[in-house]
This record gives C-alpha cells, sequence and structure tokens, in this order.
C-alpha cells in the first residue's frame, strides 16, 4: 500500500512536470512567434511581391506595412503598376487582422479586413494597348491529350473552396471605385460601403455604364465553413435594373426589380461535383424583335436548382423545380460531351388549374388567348434525345393534356370565328393588301365539295399527309426539323401541318418571332383538341385563304389564274403544280420556261408526289403512267409567265426521271 501511494505520487509530479514543460514551450514559442512577427509580415509581403512581380510584368509597391497591434495589420499605399500603362490598383489603407498560421506558410488571409479608398482602374487605349490583359496572359501551349477529361466539376468545386477560404470574418470597404474606359465605353461602378459581420452582407452602389446608371443595393448572409451565401439585389429606381449593352450586342433590352441567387450546399464526391440552391427574379422584362413585337413580361419566376458537373458530363438533376408565377415545371438534362455529344432532356409540369395555368403565361406572348377562361387542368410533358453523331435516332415528344378541361370564356380573340363566315385580311411584308370575306357571300369563295379531289389529296400529301387524323401536330415532321436544323447550324426546315399553317394566317402575325410560334402551337391545340372547328371546315378555309401568287388568294382566284377554270375542273398535274408553289408562290414563274413550259427540275417533284398518292390508293396506276409534268397556261398567269413567241405548233412534253422516293 505505501509503495502504490508513491507510485501515484510520482506520477502526479511527473505529469506536473511534463505539463508545465508543454506551458513554457508554448510560452516561448509565442514569444519567439511575437518577437519574429514582424520580420514574418515582411517576409511574407516579400514573399508575395516576389511571386507577383516574377508571374507578371509589373510592380508591386507597398510603401508601409506593420501591426497595428497584436493581431491587427496595417498597410498603406498599395499599388499595382503595370510596367506598360498607368496604374491598375491602388489603395490607401488596409487594416486587417492577420493569421499567424499562413504567415508561416508565406500567404496572407486576413480575418479581419478594412479597406479605404481603393480604385480599380482598367484603361484601353486608342492604339489597343491596355494596362490590364497582362493579368489574362495565356499559359505556353502544351499538346493537348484528347484522351483526358476536362474535369469541370472539379475546378468549379476548387474555385468555391478558395473563394470562401478567402473571406474575412468582419468586411468593411469604404469608398471602393472599379472603372472601365475605352475610346468606346466607359463603365464606372462606385460603392461608398461595403460590409461584412457576423454572416450579414450590406453595399449600395451605382454602376454607370455610358450613359445608362443604375443605382443598387445588396444584402445577404453568407457562411464561409458550410459553403453557403444567399445575396439580393434590387433596384432603388422605379424603372428597375437595366442590363447594359444587351441592345448593342443582342439587339434588345433586358430589366427586373429583383434578382435574389443563394448557393446552399456542395458536395465533390468521385470527381463529381453537385451544387444546390435557388434564384428568383421579379418584374422581368424582355423586349426583342425576334421574341416578340411587344415587351414580354414575367411577374416573378424562380428555379430550386440541383446541378451537376463531373468529366465530359453536366446535368440539371430531377429534384430541380422551376416556377413561373403560378406553374411548376420540373426539368431534367443530361448532356455529354463524349465520346461524341449526347443530350437527353425531360420537362413535365405539375397539373395547373386551367386559369392559373393561362395566367401563368408570359405577358406579352400570348395576345391572342390573353383573358381566355377555362375549367379543369392542364399538365405539359416533353422528351427529347439527341446524339449528335446519329441524328437520324432522335427522339422528340411533346404533350400538352387537358384534365376534364374546358373552354369557358375566349380571349381577345374568338377561337370559333372559322365556324361562320369572316373576314380575312391577307398581309405582305407587315402590310395588308386585301380583304375579303371567308364564305358563301364571296363569288371567289369555293365550298369544299366543289374543290377537285386531285387537289385536296395533293396538297395534303405534300404539306400534311395527316391532317385528317392528328390533332394539329406532326411529332415525326418536327422530329425531322430538328435534325435536319442540327445539321444545317440553322433553321432550316420547319415541322408545320395544315393546322399550324392556318392558325398563323387566320389569328396571328406574319412575324417570325418566339412568341408567335408559341402562341400558334397553343391556339391549335386549343382548337384541335376541343374540337372548337372541324377538319373539314378547317381543310375549307385553308384552301380558300392561302396565297398561290400576285394578290392570289384562295383556290378559286388560283384556278382562274393559272388555267382559266374552276377549283372542281382541275387535273392531277395542274393540282401537283398549285401544290409546288405552295411554299413560294411569288416564285410562281421560276417553274416556268419564257415558252410556258414546265422546267426539267420541276419533274422529280411530279414523280414524288404521285407516287406517294399511287402507293395510298389516292391515283390509279393508269393516271400515274399517264402523268406529265405539263400544264397549259391561261389567262393573266400566261401573259406574266410566257415572254417568248412560240414559233412551233407541237409542245414539248418533259419525261419523268426515274425518281422514287419514301413516303
Amino acid at each position: 500500500m505505501p509503495q502504490f501511494k508513491y507510485n501515484k505520487e510520482l506520477l502526479i509530479r511527473r505529469s506536473l512536470q511534463v505539463g508545465a514543460g508543454i506551458l513554457l514551450v508554448l510560452i516561448l514559442a509565442v514569444s519567439v512567434l511575437f518577437f519574429y512577427r514582424q520580420r514574418l509580415l515582411k517576409y511574407a509581403v516579400e514573399t508575395v511581391v516576389t511571386k507577383v512581380e516574377a508571374k507578371y510584368p509589373a510592380k508591386l509597391h507597398i510603401g508601409k506595412s506593420g501591426f497595428a497591434n497584436l493581431t491587427s495589420v496595417e498597410m498603406e499605399n498599395i499599388a499595382l503598376v503595370p510596367n506598360y500603362g498607368d496604374t491598375l490598383l491602388q489603395t490607401k489603407k488596409v487594416h486587417a487582422s492577420i493569421s499567424f498560421r499562413t504567415l508561416l506558410k508565406g500567404r496572407i488571409i486576413f480575418n479581419e479586413l478594412e479597406v479605404s479608398d481603393a480604385y480599380l482602374t482598367a484603361v484601353k487605349y486608342p492604339d489597343n494597348t491596355n494596362n490590364y490583359s497582362f493579368l489574362l496572359g495565356k499559359k505556353p501551349t502544351e499538346p493537348v491529350d484528347t484522351t483526358k477529361s476536362r474535369n469541370y466539376g472539379k475546378l468549379l468545386n476548387d474555385l468555391i473552396e478558395k473563394a470562401f477560404e478567402s473571406v474575412p470574418d468582419q468586411v468593411n470597404f469604404q469608398n471602393l471605385n472599379v472603372s472601365y474606359t475605352s475610346p468606346h465605353r466607359n463603365i464606372a461602378m462606385k460603392m461608398p460601403e461595403l460590409t461584412i459581420a457576423d454572416g450579414e452582407i450590406k453595399t449600395a452602389l451605382t454602376v454607370k455604364t455610358d450613359s445608362l446608371v443604375n443605382n443598387l443595393r445588396a444584402h445577404g448572409t453568407i457562411d464561409p465553413g458550410k459553403y453557403f451565401i444567399s445575396a439580393r439585389l434590387y433596384a432603388l429606381d422605379t424603372a428597375g435594373i437595366v442590363l447594359p449593352y444587351v441592345k448593342q450586342k443582342f439587339g434588345g433590352d433586358v430589366s427586373f426589380d429583383t434578382l435574389a441567387v443563394s448557393l446552399s450546399d456542395k458536395r465533390f464526391s468521385r470527381d463529381m461535383l453537385t451544387v444546390r440552391g435557388n434564384a428568383s427574379i421579379t418584374g422581368l422584362t424582355v423586349n426583342h424583335s425576334r421574341i416578340s413585337d411587344t415587351d414580354v413580361k414575367v411577374k416573378s419566376s424562380a428555379v430550386d436548382y440541383v446541378v451537376s458537373l463531373g468529366p465530359d458530363y453536366y446535368a440539371v438533376d430531377s429534384l430541380t423545380e422551376v416556377r413561373v408565377n403560378k406553374m411548376k415545371i420540373y426539368p431534367v438534362v443530361q448532356f455529354r460531351t463524349k465520346p461524341a455529344k449526347d443530350l437527353v432532356m425531360r420537362v413535365h409540369t405539375a397539373q395547373t388549374p386551367a386559369n392559373d395555368f393561362f395566367g401563368s403565361l408570359p405577358e406579352g406572348m400570348f395576345d391572342t388567348v390573353e383573358g381566355i377562361k377555362g375549367e379543369g387542368s392542364l399538365s405539359y410533358t416533353m422528351k427529347t434525345h439527341i446524339n449528335f453523331a446519329d441524328l437520324k435516332h432522335l427522339t422528340f415528344d411533346s404533350d400538352l393534356e387537358g384534365h376534364n378541361f374546358k373552354i369557358l370564356q375566349y380571349g381577345k380573340e374568338d377561337l370559333s370565328k372559322m365556324n361562320r363566315p369572316f373576314q380575312y385580311t391577307a398581309y405582305e411584308y407587315g402590310k395588308p393588301v386585301r380583304t375579303f370575306t371567308v364564305g358563301p357571300g364571296n363569288p371567289f369563295f369555293a365550298p369544299y365539295n366543289s374543290i377537285s379531289p386531285y387537289l385536296k389529296n395533293t396538297i395534303m400529301t405534300s404539306e400534311d399527309a395527316g391532317f385528317f387524323r392528328h390533332k394539329g401536330f406532326h411529332e415525326e415532321a418536327f422530329r425531322q426539323s430538328i435534325a435536319t436544323n442540327i445539321k444545317a447550324k440553322k433553321f432550316a426546315r420547319g415541322g408545320s401541318t395544315i393546322s399550324m399553317q392556318l392558325v398563323k394566317n387566320v389569328f396571328l402575325s406574319r412575324k417570325k418571332t418566339i412568341a408567335r410560334k408559341a402562341e400558334e402551337a397553343l391556339i391549335v391545340w386549343l382548337i384541335e383538341n376541343n374540337k372548337i372547328t372541324s377538319k373539314t371546315r378547317m381543310y375549307e378555309v385553308y384552301l380558300n385563304i392561302i396565297e398561290w401568287g400576285p394578290n392570289v388568294y384562295g383556290i378559286k382566284d388560283a384556278s382562274r389564274f393559272y388555267f382559266g377554270k374552276q377549283p372542281s375542273e382541275l387535273t392531277l398535274a395542274e393540282s401537283i403544280y398549285l401544290a409546288h408553289i405552295i411554299p413560294k408562290p411569288k416564285a410562281y414563274r421560276s417553274a416556268f420556261d419564257a415558252y410556258g413550259n414546265l422546267k426539267p427540275h420541276v419533274a422529280w417533284y411530279y414523280r414524288l408526289i404521285s407516287g406517294i398518292m399511287l402507293r395510298r390508293g389516292q391515283i390509279s396506276q393508269e393516271e400515274y403512267d399517264a402523268l406529265q409534268p405539263a400544264v397549259d397556261l391561261y389567262g393573266r398567269a400566261r401573259d406574266l409567265i410566257v415572254t417568248a413567241v412560240d414559233t412551233t405548233s407541237v409542245t414539248d412534253t418533259l419525261q419523268l426521271a426515274p425518281i422514287d422516293m419514301m413516303d
């Protein structure tokens, strides 16, 4: 027992001795560190200056640096001056609380940071030189290893981590100024104050771009340890925040009242970065001639996003939710760049009450249906898969579905007006050229049953074979249009059905805008799915209003203009010619030579259309064999087309080329 007591006391004494020794070492270390802190600061500053001047053709000046107290550093008259050009950056004073740990590593990371009278001045001179491009100097080119994938997820993850790591706990900027001056452009941002305290961000700023001035205020929160930031930017002026240079670069205007953005979480695992957050915008107004001929306005929109980035892979996760006014949209996007570009996209909306659906449509894009009322609900789905190396297998499905949906009240335009005689105005180059009645009161109106079956079948064959079967849309034609346009890298082919062409002519302007195309699709769906107008009446109206030549509208006018006969008397050859010119009616003369004979290049079209009609049983084998690509012109058309004197009495008949194409 005494031995145990002795051992216990010895153990306590030795523990106290070790503890005292450790404490003494710590005191000595702190004393040494305190004694040499100025040297450490000087070493860190010199290291930074050396690195900057070794990397860039510029001089970094720090007029004075030293400890203001135990943990705070002050630096005065800091300037970054390129070897050729005006001073890029200068700051009168920096007061900061600095980490000794970062000093030992030759780095400077601040816990607290106060900056006053800072000026970042970028200048582009008339001779096209500047004082800032040295910071953007390219690294020496290295051979590109195409077998390796560039992981933008890792790059973004590193950027996020470094950015958050460098955020001080406390920030106070006073009189921060940023400007860019060139012979053609002047941008200036003045920030009287920017503070970060206890994770709260506050600032107000004025941004002047040439003659445009935006006065803004920003407020947000930040937690660097959790990679969280949330910020809201809103206008101090009633005109809102106007994005600069959109008109000069894109030919339009964009403005909004409030913008909010947040990053709430990030995860990097197995070379994949996933970020989550949300964004919202209110009072968004867009004006662009290719979108709409009026302002497009969205009262409020928001997104809760989940986005992933990895090696040659980018995705918008299914947990993402987009809200446009009262409508909720769920998009899924997956894009791979290797081994070939491959895009998968799916979009669906929640079942939305009909009035909320129509009320959520952007103002200025759906003027014709503005004010429409209904009962039930609507939902939309779209799926597409595009392998850019194998466009023939491109898939596209789109469907707007009604759930016990019924129209109770039409909007600005009565969508049932085609059910009775109505006034139609034809336009050319945006100007009205002719107004006439579509109905029996017009002597040039041709009832459906008085039109040659050859013409009706020929036009459906060339324009929209499934017109009487589909509900306004031909998804296969649209799929082929997408593939063609991707190959051509431009809008080279449309996918319009007869229903879409009819709606465009009867209800909408002729301007080729995104708004008109979107409104066209919606009106077609409403008419077709609610059976507002019968298919026969729609086709009758179509044949009585489309353009067929110089101020020639409707099939009765066209029959007389070209052939001096009634629509019921049209032959197969005449019908194919009339179908041939529908896409370009003003080029009607290009199919003929100076003697009024069809040119040889038209023969392939005759063979194509007649071959399809034969396979569908719309013409007989005898009619197909007897068909020749030749028509006899009469009336006004002959006077405009035939310019040569006919010296022969024998008509030169073209021989059909042996061309046969799949339907």
